[in-house]
């Protein structure tokens, strides 16, 4: 009896684990990436307080959250060259991740910076409705699986 109860539950898994709600994701181009898989192997199984991972739809993405009102993140998108978006240091356990951080509309699109392939993390509104984007910080340690090439500069920096 025990030997037909095992395959049993395996089966009510695997048909439980078929119906969670999987997030619509769109691939990057540089998704294949070796080092995409290393950050997608490190990133945090939360965000902040109430962002839990979800199943995405695409290779080398992450999404938290609920579907409609998620964070996304991509591994592999264009690698940004020299800008004037605004460019913030954000400190994190293990070191520091340089991100492009563009706010248009209510949605806040933060772009590693200096690290190729690049990452990017999308916030939609309904998550900065009611908390800040300071769980940014939480992707540091597996964004730096990717070696940092260059760093943000301020003005003081140009001379």
């Amino acid at each position: 009896m025990r030997a037909l109860a095992v395959p049993a539950l395996l089966g009510v898994v695997a048909a439980t684990a078929a119906c969670a709600p999987r997030i619509g994701v769109p691939v990057a181009d540089d998704a294949q990436n070796p080092l995409c898989a290393d950050v997608v192997l490190a990133l945090p199984e939360s965000l902040g307080e109430g962002l839990d991972a979800v199943g995405t739809t695409s290779q080398a993405t992450a999404a938290w959250g609920e579907p409609g009102a998620a964070v996304t993140l991509r591994c592999g998108v264009e690698v940004p060259g020299p800008t004037t978006t605004a460019c913030q240091s954000v400190q994190s356990e293990g070191g520091t991740v340089d991100w492009l951080v563009v706010e248009d509309q209510g949605t806040w699109t933060f772009t590693t910076y200096g690290r190729d392939p690049a990452v990017q993390l999308v916030v939609p509104p309904a998550v900065t409705e009611d908390r800040s984007t300071a769980f940014v910080a939480d992707l540091g340690r597996a964004v730096m699986e990717v070696p940092q090439t260059r760093a943000c500069v301020g003005a003081g920096d140009l001379g």
